[in-house]
């Protein structure tokens, strides 16, 4: 219980109050949403809860909070204060509920550009999330591994951000690679045979600075360094075929389905053809709860070679 506490708070600290509040009247369970992206939704449940007051579900400014535990009725009372309207949760029990997904095949064609290496970034991102949020214990090894590479500034969101700026969370330092992150980089550039890249890596040990890091970024691009960044990707979607799919129920999982198959049918097609070097049959999806505006969509993503550089096209599937 002091863990899913310290959740709480840690969530309310960064003005993060999002409740899904039941549909039934006799409900007694509140769900109050922890950590949702495409890897993981996860929610802290306020059991057999009594709530009072009125709760802004568009509110988006800064929150005030209490909390408090009651040892003769044992149980917590929680006020929170969305600006002058204030709501308060009376609760026995916090836990922690968490869902796992695979995130292997999850693109968000958000900022065009080199969009294979933003979808890197962008699953490295939701997988370190999930990993500062929820812990280890829901994270494969290999992912925990992974996970660093947010820390590599030619990967992350300094040379190729998945969203608009205005939608990044900004760390500390971003040009700064850790020594994990090199490590993991070494780990797969030694895996992929690529020596030149190697020999990059141990310059960038030397010398890890913000014109290095964005000439190191650009040289991700390069067809020679195809084999590393392709090992990568491969990777990610290895871990994460130890997780699910979502699901949404009969018809919809049929639709998908079929949107599925018919990408897999383009993308023989196409490689039959030779008309690519790799294809990538990518996704994009709904929450299955508190669900967000997105619907269900599939794209092939194209590789082809250009002069210097990779280069790629997206085929939308249509049902």
């Amino acid at each position: 219980m002091n863990e899913t506490i310290g959740m709480l708070q840690e969530l309310l600290e960064q003005n993060q109050f999002e409740l899904l509040i039941p549909e039934e009247p006799d409900a007694k369970d509140i769900r109050l949403v922890y950590l949702m992206n495409d890897a993981a939704e996860s929610f802290l449940i306020f059991r057999n809860a009594c709530m009072t007051g009125t709760y802004k579900s568009e509110y988006e400014g800064e929150l005030e909070f209490s909390l408090s535990h009651d040892e003769k009725r044992e149980e917590y009372i929680l006020s929170v204060w969305q600006g002058d309207s204030v709501v308060t949760i009376l609760f026995p029990r916090l836990e922690l509920e968490v869902h796992l997904y695979n995130y292997g095949g999850i693109a968000h064609f958000w900022v065009p550009g080199y969009e294979y290496l933003r979808q890197l970034e962008y699953r490295i991102a939701i997988l370190r999330d999930k990993l500062d949020y929820l812990g280890e214990e829901y994270c494969t090894p290999g992912e925990q591994k992974l996970a660093m590479l947010t820390d590599f500034p030619p990967l992350n969101y300094c040379c190729y951000p998945a969203v608009p700026a205005k939608y990044i969370v900004p760390i500390d330092d971003p040009w700064s690679p850790s020594l994990e992150a090199l490590e993991v980089m070494e780990e797969l550039a030694e895996e992929a045979g690529d020596q030149s890249f190697q020999k990059i890596l141990k310059a960038y040990r030397h010398f890890p600075v913000r014109p290095f890091s964005r000439w190191i970024g650009r040289q991700l691009r390069r067809k020679k360094h195809a084999p590393l960044v392709d090992l990568l990707t491969d990777r990610i979607c290895e871990e994460t075929k130890k997780y699910p799919c979502r699901s949404y129920g009969g018809t919809a999982d049929r639709e998908i389905g079929e949107l599925l198959k018919k990408a897999e049918s383009r993308k023989t097609e196409l490689l039959e053809k030779r008309k690519a070097r790799r294809i990538e049959v990518m996704r994009e999806e709904p929450f299955t709860t508190a669900k967000d505006s997105l619907g269900f969509q599939v794209w092939v993503m194209i590789y082809q070679d250009g002069v210097l550089n990779r280069r790629v096209t997206m085929e939308k599937i249509e049902g």
